[in-house]
């Protein structure tokens, strides 16, 4: 479905074809970076500019940054309606409008096209204002690793970009249904068990009771492999029946061949695959379509949307969305769901009917494009009565059920926030809370974490991990004062600074500036939680006084043992009950700051683990490596080794012989003969005195 400016027969404003998907130049060569709002005859000269032509649209700020895609039958109006004096939009396109100084554009044919492009452009720039559907990741995906040669099978939680191959089908709202399909999955296919070989050179159990072709023995051949698990995707797509029927009839052939082991085999299989959905039936008249059913539930603030998918009667699966229920009227928030839904499964996903809760604004665009992508003819339907609309009864009263399950957490999250202004007084309620914590074991591999809870929500977004650069924490020295001292500084230098120079740093403007630019001043925290008891408080207290900045921020800490809450100056903690939701509030976050910090550290000290002298050698990769440990078993021996020796190892030239043999001789004069063992070595090669010894890695 999605096309590139050839295939589409898109053209830049230029009018002449590109080879990416990137926007064209800028219909205005000035270099003015004032917002247009403030230029009205250069804002009426662009939208003159803009042809009444099926596209797409890009609106960029200051530093060139696209802000927004999106996509019309007519560029020229849609672009038009966000700059009108009477104008209603939401607040954040509001705050996106007034931060816009260039317009581009893209032509298309078509509108299907439109849609096409659109989708690939915001998959690849992911501008910060395309937010209507926010990143939902309480619900798990199944993730199918086809960028490998024997693919993996696995829930996630987090849809990643690193492979353009790999397949994710959801999100799944019944987790625990999932959990038990993969299993019976497991149970009823041989398929790959583990990530990396349990043995080197001999299969694990999983192959001797039929679960594991003998993936990691390479026992099986990829393509072969891939055959199995081209199946099972089949039951992640709803294709339960089709398979079952391929798997009959190869069980029918085994058997005329006389093949009753795998006759049996392939019953076993069909047997597993009845039982997955034998309790899924929905009663539809023609059990043969393949049909979604999407409805919505909505508040003031949130818009829950579900979306069924029925195959051959059966329900398959229950996908989950969150939308922001001001984002537009419902039918434009379904169709924006359906078209983020629909470009990211493959084609055969795609059913051949959609039943809708309301009418959408552009469905005969979506239609088409479905049509475009899967061959053949995708109906939109909007049901008015008998089953099909009760279908859509039945979606829409999940969807209620999720709303008000958000509605409960919303209010839980509000509660705690009144309730931590009470407890710390604080003028008004606190909307970005920052917690810190520090991870090392003895010293080593120091790093701190920074977490943000938003309205009481976590907001990973704003996340982020310091490495501790104090010399004096090391190996054998910790100092967790000295390292949150140096965290919050480097945190709050841009803050400093600008103080300095004159910034207000709790004004609304602050607030209202640009949320994309890396200098702005808009992540300031009402409220900084610092994970220890008085001693960690102190220290960031005298970093925030020498910074001029202690009057302005609101600073506590959490001890653990008792969870008292500590405030700057203050001897004794706050009267507080360990349960009152301002408090549960506090420790979530410290809690959060503390698994973000220790799945930092231990991050580090892996790499650290993994790290070989080896590596510090310029020009000795990573296979080089092996060769040398394969030849002489260890590093010491290697150390011992001259040029011409270090030559006979595969790959190995006079010039990186000649950098290795320097790199554990440094200095001439200490230089230990060839044939001196390794007990022998000059108390001056500090590096020769090392007890460790590295040995060939074990190939997987």
């Amino acid at each position: 479905m999605v096309a590139s400016p050839q295939d589409a027969s898109a053209q830049s404003t230029s009018a002449s074809p590109t080879d990416s998907l990137e926007p064209a130049a800028p219909i205005s060569a000035s270099d003015d970076r004032t917002p247009l709002l403030q230029r009205p005859d250069d804002l009426e000269e662009r939208l003159k500019g803009i042809p009444p032509v099926p596209g797409c649209y890009f609106m960029r700020d200051r530093d060139n940054t696209i802000l927004y895609i999106g996509k019309s039958k007519k560029l020229r109006s849609r672009v038009r309606s966000y700059f009108r004096e009477s104008r209603q939009l939401a607040p954040k396109i509001e705050l996106m409008v007034r931060q816009v100084c260039d317009i581009e554009f893209i032509v298309t044919d078509t509108e299907a096209e439109a849609l096409a492009l659109e989708a690939n452009l915001i998959k690849r720039h992911q501008p910060h204002f395309n937010t209507l559907l926010k990143d939902d990741k309480k619900y798990p995906y199944l993730c199918i690793t086809w960028s490998e040669d024997y693919p993996r099978l696995f829930i996630t939680r987090k849809r990643r970009k690193n492979n353009a191959k790999d397949r994710y089908y959801g999100p799944y709202v019944d987790t625990g249904n999932l959990r038990s399909t993969l299993n019976m999955v497991k149970r009823t296919f041989p398929l790959r068990q583990r990530r990396k070989p349990l043995f080197k050179d001999r299969p694990c159990l999983n192959y001797d009771i039929g679960r594991c072709p003998g993936v990691c023995q390479k026992m099986i051949s990829p393509e072969d492999y891939k055959k199995t698990v081209k199946k099972i995707a089949m039951v992640f797509q709803g294709q339960t029946a089709e398979l079952v029927e391929t798997l009959t009839g190869q069980m029918e052939k085994a058997a005329e061949n006389l093949n009753f082991e795998l006759a049996a085999e392939l019953r076993d299989r069909i047997r597993g695959l009845d039982s997955l959905g034998a309790d899924q039936k929905v009663a539809l008249p023609d059990d043969t379509v393949s049909r979604d059913a999407i409805a919505l539930a909505a508040d003031e603030n949130h818009a829950c949307v579900q979306l069924f998918q029925v195959r051959a009667g059966r329900l398959v699966g229950r996908l989950a969305f969150l939308a922001d229920a001001q984002s537009g009227t419902p039918g434009q928030i379904l169709q924006r769901v359906l078209e983020a839904h629909y470009v990211t499964v493959d084609p055969v996903e795609i059913p051949s009917e959609i039943l809708v809760q309301h009418e959408l604004p552009e469905g005969e665009l979506l239609e088409a494009a479905l049509k475009e992508r899967r061959g053949r003819k995708t109906t939109i339907t909007l049901p008015q009565r008998q089953v099909k609309a009760g279908l859509v009864e039945m979606v829409e009263r999940n969807a209620e059920y999720e709303l008000a399950r958000t509605q409960r957490a919303a209010d839980r999250n509000l509660q705690a926030v009144q309730d931590l202004a009470e407890v710390l007084d604080l003028p008004e309620q606190p909307r970005r809370i920052e917690g810190y914590d520090i991870s090392h074991i003895q010293g080593s591999n120091a790093v701190a974490s920074q977490v943000v809870f938003i309205d009481g929500m976590p907001a990973k977004q704003h996340y982020r991990r310091y490495k501790i650069r104090n010399p004096e924490i090391k190996v054998g020295h910790s100092d967790d004062f000295a390292s949150m001292a140096e965290v919050i500084g480097r945190r709050f230098r841009r803050h400093a600074k600008a103080k300095a120079e004159g910034a207000v740093l709790k004004t609304s403007e602050t607030r209202a500036s640009s949320l994309l630019s890396p200098g702005d001043l808009a992540d300031w925290p009402d409220v900084v939680m610092i994970d220890g008891g008085k001693g960690q408080l102190s220290a960031v207290v005298a970093v925030l006084q020498d910074m001029n900045l202690l009057e302005d921020i609101h600073v506590v800490s959490l001890a653990k043992k008792r969870e008292e809450i500590f405030l700057p100056g203050e001897s004794d903690p706050l009267e507080t009950e360990k349960d009152q939701p301002g408090v549960q509030l506090l420790r979530r976050l410290r809690d959060e700051a503390h698994r973000f910090a220790v799945s930092f550290h231990r991050q580090k000290r892996t790499e650290t683990m993994r790290r070989s002298r080896l590596d510090d050698i310029p020009g000795l990769g990573h296979q080089r490596q092996k060769e040398l440990l394969g030849h002489f078993r260890s590093i010491d021996y290697i150390r011992m080794a001259d040029p011409e020796k270090l030559q006979e190892v595969p790959g190995v030239g006079p010039h990186l012989a000649q950098q290795i043999y320097d790199y554990f001789h440094p200095n001439a004069a200490s230089d230990l003969p060839a044939s001196d063992p390794p007990d022998n070595a000059s108390q001056g090669d500090t590096t020769a005195r090392s007890s460790h010894v590295e040995t060939l890695p074990e190939q997987s």
